[in-house]
């Protein structure tokens, strides 16, 4: 039934968002998934479509979402090919978590465990401990890394049972908290160029009778940050990292299963007032806010103690057509991070999350001006950031 002109619009329930498929077919369950067939105690198969195989390789693409992979045949034909193997046959994604960013994600694929438990839910978040803002990608300010995620990683758990477990990334890599608390476990090969790690990805894969090894690619997230998902250079970088999965698929060694997924999708978000929402010009959204964390399209608000349910008025009004706001327990309870969270979680959520349902973002252009820049933009719930492949190629 349509509302009357005059009646104002109700805001999206929280209720209403596409929450991850935690628990069967999320990234926190893939690597459970493989070493649970490969014998390693304590993991269950979640992602009940994957069949076991002695070998299992994880290339994670940064950036490259299900619905990047669908619109561009042309520039990833090998890619492409694989959509219908994607979730063990069925041709279906799996999602990435929420929020839809690196951060999370690597953590969520690396500790098996969904953001709630494993405690980086976000780009960033506020450090309940000191009050400060913890950005989760580039660990600043430092903060201890096995205080803030004292879980042990499956890598870990599979290599001291016995997996020949190996990442192969760029070298940088080898020494960042993230890499630590998310990835660590096994053997760190650092390699520069995208082909050297897939020649070594193939080689560490064949080293073990059980062997687990991950391989990372970067620059197609890159591109979309810098130049949008609709630009000659992020589909130059498609065109090349869609070469190297294939280079890797043609190396696999006997007993292997090769998995291609990613850890967000992107969204280009146009350069107007209407498209995005400057937090730090518009006093409406500002009142009664002590931090703003997370990034434009998934944000966690701080507001001053007691303000919190004047905040969550606020931003509902201001933006619940375009967005969902939940409270923190809401989102909690709806679910957005994970069926629990950790008392040490609780308090780096905010007291107000919004997640992006419309092409839309909240930027912040004098606390973020590099972030406010960016053309493409990732962290919500919506299809196009939270689906990712699963594309799998066996020996």
């Amino acid at each position: 039934m349509a509302q009357p002109a005059w009646q104002e619009p109700d805001p999206l329930a929280v209720e209403s968002a596409p929450v991850p498929e935690y628990g069967s077919g999320s990234l926190a369950d893939l690597l459970p998934t493989l070493v649970a067939g490969q014998g390693v105690p304590g993991y269950t198969a979640a992602i009940p479509e994957l069949t076991p195989a002695d070998r299992n390789c994880v290339f994670l693409i940064d950036g490259l979402g299900w619905e990047q992979i669908k619109a561009h045949p042309d520039e990833a034909p090998f890619l492409h090919s694989l959509l219908p193997t994607s979730r063990g046959g069925t041709g279906r994604p799996i999602t990435a978590g929420f929020p839809a960013t690196t951060a999370t994600s690597l953590a969520s694929v690396g500790t098996g465990l969904p953001p709630g438990a494993h405690g980086l839910p976000g780009y960033s978040a506020r450090n309940p401990e000191t009050g400060e803002l913890m950005n989760q990608l580039r660990w600043k300010p430092w903060t201890s890394p096995k205080a803030w995620q004292p879980y042990p990683t499956v890598f870990t758990r599979a290599d001291a049972a016995g997996v020949r477990t190996a990442q192969v990334s760029a070298p940088a890599f080898e020494v960042t908290p993230l890499t630590k608390v998310a990835l660590s476990g096994g053997s760190f090969l650092g390699r520069l160029s995208g082909e050297e790690r897939m020649d070594t990805a193939a080689e560490r894969l064949a080293a073990g009778d059980r062997s687990l090894v991950y391989t990372y690619y970067s620059e197609v997230d890159g591109k979309g940050h810098r130049f949008g998902v609709d630009s000659d250079a992020w589909r130059g970088q498609l065109m090349y990292v869609d070469g190297l999965a294939r280079r890797l698929a043609e190396q696999l060694p006997p007993r292997s299963a090769l998995y291609i997924t990613a850890d967000h999708g992107m969204i280009d978000i146009p350069f107007d007032e209407r498209s995005r929402i400057d937090f730090d010009e518009d006093w409406e959204l500002r009142a009664g806010v002590a931090l703003l964390a997370g990034e434009g399209r998934a944000r966690h608000v701080y507001a001053v103690p007691g303000a919190e349910n004047d905040v969550l008025t606020v931003w509902r009004e201001v933006l619940g057509e375009q967005f969902w706001v939940a409270s923190r327990d809401e989102a909690i309870a709806a679910g957005w991070f994970g069926p629990t969270i950790d008392e040490r979680v609780y308090g780096r959520i905010g007291d107000v999350v919004a997640a992006a349902h419309d092409d839309v973002a909240i930027t912040a252009s004098v606390q973020e001006p590099h972030e406010s820049a960016m053309v493409g933009l990732h962290g919500s719930m919506t299809p196009v950031e939270q689906l990712v492949p699963l594309l799998e190629v066996r020996s």
